[in-house]
């Protein structure tokens, strides 16, 4: 009788508790501080970038580049398309970008399947080579590349840089690609293939669809360094109805060096397609980056 009196009376106790909410302790508000304050400091060059392309000249050199703008002009974009000869230079990188990505993630998508999930010959030593081709400074391939492209005549030509820019861009692929493609699960493919399926069917029909977060992030990450190039493009490229989007940037030197409104406007106009791009499809590009991350 003792006992289940000690029990009930317990058992009311605790369901006379309320439920308190877990505490945060003082090192999750530390984390939280430290993060906002990175995530200012991470934007606020933008933020800058933004500010500067909206304000006049003089506004700019009186106040300082800190200040909050007086005055309010979009007259520096339309300057700035003028200078930067953007009708010209955006047509030419859209070109490159629209052929060169997909063309580059589809041979990349290939040789990690291959290497991942078939058998082949030499695979490792296949694999070695190609992720080798990361540790090649573009610097000491620049001359030999102008020497093989203008002895093809391709000099001064658009289609002159798909070859250095697939060669440079196909090696971090393919080591991406082919990290994701070894976690898909080995059974599918048997099961495909006790169907009667071959290679390409496999790669086609059931490889590529399950693989579609991390081939969006590389077609991401691939657009965006095709998108910034500039060494080869200043290397190969020379007239300005060839001229890509980073080398228009360049036409503000010289005379312009001074028009800080008319570069961060410039700057804008060049960075807004790939913001706009990563803001649609970031959220496949976190699915990719943590795919692997609950696996045991």
């Amino acid at each position: 009788m003792t006992t289940d009196t000690t029990v009930l009376a317990t058992g009311q106790a605790l369901e006379a508790q309320p439920l308190r909410p877990k505490r945060r302790g003082r090192g999750s508000l530390a984390g939280t501080i430290a993060l906002v304050i990175a995530a200012i400091v991470w934007f606020l060059p933008f933020v800058l970038l933004i500010t500067t392309s909206i304000r006049t000249g003089s506004d700019f050199l009186s106040g300082g580049p800190i200040s909050w703008p007086k005055e309010l002009t979009f007259q520096n974009f339309t300057d700035a398309w003028k200078v930067g000869n953007f009708s010209t230079t955006y047509r030419n990188s859209i070109i490159i970008a629209v052929v060169k990505v997909p063309l580059g993630v589809l041979i990349s998508a290939m040789m990690a399947f291959a290497l991942a999930k078939l058998r082949v010959r030499f695979k490792g030593a296949v694999l070695f080579s190609v992720v080798l081709g990361l540790t090649i400074p573009i610097y000491i391939a620049l001359v030999p590349l102008f020497i093989t492209i203008k002895d093809i005549g391709l000099i001064d030509n658009l289609f002159g840089l798909l070859g250095p820019y697939l060669a440079f861009g196909i090696p971090f692929e393919v080591l991406v690609l082919h990290s994701f493609f070894r976690g898909l699960p080995d059974e599918v493919l048997e099961a495909a293939r006790m169907d009667g399926a071959g290679a390409w069917r496999m790669f086609f029909q059931i490889v590529l669809p399950l693989s579609k977060p991390a081939l969006i992030t590389v077609l991401i990450l691939d657009a965006v360094s095709t998108w910034n190039e500039l060494l080869m493009a200043l290397t190969i490229l020379s007239s300005d109805s060839r001229k890509t989007l980073p080398l228009g940037l360049l036409n503000f030197t010289g005379q312009f060096s001074t028009n800080y409104g008319g570069l961060a406007a410039a700057i804008l106009i060049a960075v807004v397609p790939m913001l706009i791009a990563y803001g649609f499809l970031q959220r496949y590009i976190v699915s990719a980056l943590t795919a692997g991350a609950v696996k045991g």
